[in-house]
């Protein structure tokens, strides 16, 4: 597989290339740092990249860090004294006492200089620190150089100044979040927030999905809309193909469940199953007949409509071409799911189970963020 960084970007498969890259260009930082993430743990993986932010810190590097409040609600009060007795400054998104209960920002940035950029599904957590086959969460990344780190950049510092604000001016960046993004050579940067109403994600998927052909997905949480389950069963219908990755071991056994109460379905529909079976399966990705998506969104109601998000579309053959490498060697390490034997294993228990699960993270969870979204966003 080409792991050549290019003009475009450069993959990063694992937590075993995503850390040290992202180290080295914290340590190459001389103007700004931006860091924003979901979930940071006190953890040997933590405990380093807080050193990389203090040693920038000390060579006159403009550190702001953006930390989601739910996310890393383990991590100790005073974790960023340091830091910030250094100069930096940290801020946590949707304190426990803003009334925006069940709004997470589950982005995950890191910008340096404007000049580089990293996304994708990592969190700086050790769980990650590993090749994704043998040792640590399977997940990917991505670098990416210029015009994107701008818009990244950009991206981060209004999520920045509207973090500690009260909660009616979330009104503004929710108008503006979902709306602002930006394009650069090989990729397209779709930013989503809180709401039903335009999001440029799920349009875009819908977009590619309505005339494609060849379409592999891997996602650690998989529970799509009715209409995007639609449209994969109608790539088969024209006589398509359609092949899911889902996770054999997950770290959300109720996503897990309900993901597992859509197989006979999908697969009845020809949609063909393979479950990723030596470590917790984390990644985000979309292939669509020479498009890629990655980033942080996964396809389920919460990051659909609910979750802060960023995802990028790439058309690069230079980076989709590595994707698709990518997909192939990851059904080496898959179980194949067969109708047949599905159907005889999927006990009542099991059923029940799945449907509860369904019912939970599809009705119940939405339901209670939409009314909040109604009281906050009147």
């Amino acid at each position: 597989m080409s792991r050549a960084k290019t003009r475009t970007g450069k993959w990063l498969w694992s937590g075993k290339e995503y850390f040290p890259a992202v180290t080295a260009a914290l340590r190459a930082a001389r103007s700004s740092v931006r860091l924003e993430v979901y979930i940071f743990s006190a953890d040997q993986v933590g405990l380093r990249i807080r050193e990389e932010l203090l040693q920038a810190c000390g060579r006159g590097v403009a550190v702001r860090v953006l930390i989601d409040t739910f996310g890393s609600i383990l991590l100790p009060a005073n974790f960023w004294q340091p830091l910030e007795a250094a100069g930096a400054e940290v801020r946590w998104f949707n304190p426990p006492w803003f009334k925006r209960l069940g709004f997470r920002d589950h982005r995950k940035i890191v910008v340096c200089d404007e000049a580089v950029a990293f996304v994708g599904g990592f969190n700086f957590t050790a769980e990650y620190d590993g090749d994704g086959v043998h040792s640590g969460w399977n997940d990917l990344g991505l670098e990416l150089p210029g015009a994107q780190a701008v818009n990244l950049a950009r991206a981060f510092d209004e999520m920045f100044e509207q973090a500690a604000k009260a909660h009616r001016p979330f009104t503004r960046l929710r108008r503006t979040a979902a709306s602002r993004g930006g394009s650069a050579p090989g990729g397209e940067l779709l930013l989503s927030g809180p709401g039903r109403g335009f999001n440029p994600f799920r349009r875009r998927l819908r977009e590619d999905l309505e005339s494609a052909r060849d379409v592999s997905i891997i996602a650690a949480y998989f529970l799509p809309t009715w209409r995007l389950r639609r449209e994969l069963v109608g790539v088969v219908k024209r006589g398509g193909r359609v092949r899911l990755i889902l996770p054999g071991k997950s770290d959300v056994p109720m996503s897990q469940f309900a993901a597992r109460s859509l197989y006979r379905h999908l697969l009845k529909a020809g949609v063909e199953i393979y479950e990723f079976q030596p470590q917790i399966l984390h990644t985000k990705l979309i292939l669509i007949d020479g498009i890629a998506y990655a980033g942080s969104s996964n396809l389920d109601p919460r990051s659909l409509y609910i979750n802060y998000e960023l995802m990028v579309r790439l058309e690069a053959p230079e980076l989709t071409r590595p994707a698709g490498e990518h997909f192939e060697q990851m059904l080496r390490h898959c179980e194949p799911i067969e109708l047949a034997a599905w159907r005889k294993q999927n006990t009542w228990w099991r059923r029940f189970q799945q449907k509860w699960s369904y019912f939970v993270l599809v009705h119940v969870d939405p339901v209670f963020v939409r009314w909040r979204i109604n009281r906050v966003f009147p």
